[in-house]
């Protein structure tokens, strides 16, 4: 015949019960606290859905800023954006890719090579990272004002330089349309290596 449990030993019972089920993910209770960062990093994706609705010319500025605001080696800057938001811009921008999506404004971020740093050991040119670090920049501003983007690296460079003769002098990076969101990440968004992959310690 079983011993019945006291009082006390029920609840020390559901004391451990419930201890166990608060820390079931234990993951999820030993990662550290997600920064605000973090947390938009994770919520931002390549929105290539966009609603009419225009971009603000404070949302704009505020984009812009961020792009300025990014590092370039040696504080160089050999980089150039072009804002396409008019209807005839847009239009003749299309010609030159497949993929801006509709969107209401458009940004294009260019570097010039001879304005970059080098490195001297092998002759690498830093103009095209610094462009990629302007356009992350870009990209997360643009989620931060809960607006949506994507970086779009198929173009036509010589179309660009033939409808926008302006642009002579810089090697186009990537085009960025932007926009209000009107659709939903893709399947694949959340799929990422898991840290054991992407990083290793020496």
């Amino acid at each position: 015949m079983k011993e019945k449990k006291s009082i006390l030993q029920k609840l020390s019972d559901i004391s451990r019960i419930h201890h166990r089920a608060a820390f079931t993910d234990v993951a999820k209770h030993t990662t550290p606290k997600q920064s605000a960062f973090l947390k938009l990093a994770a919520e931002r994706y390549s929105c290539r859905d966009f609603s009419p609705a225009a971009v603000s010319d404070e949302e704009l500025a505020s984009i812009l800023e961020a792009a300025r605001l990014a590092p370039t080696a040696v504080n160089r800057q050999p980089v150039h954006i072009w804002v396409f938001k008019s209807p005839e811009a847009l239009a003749k921008l299309k010609e030159t890719s497949r993929y801006t999506f509709n969107a209401p404004l458009v940004l294009m971020v260019a570097c010039k090579p001879e304005d970059a740093w080098v490195r001297a050991c092998d002759g690498k040119n830093g103009a095209e990272t610094d462009a990629a670090i302007v356009g992350t920049h870009i990209m997360m501003e643009v989620a931060s004002l809960g607006l949506g983007c994507t970086w779009v690296g198929s173009f036509d460079p010589a179309k660009v330089l033939e409808l926008f003769p302006q642009t002579e002098g810089w090697v186009p990076l990537a085009l960025f349309p932007i926009g209000h969101p009107a659709g939903k990440p893709s399947e694949r968004h959340g799929q990422r290596k898991s840290l054991d992959e992407l990083v290793s310690e020496i």
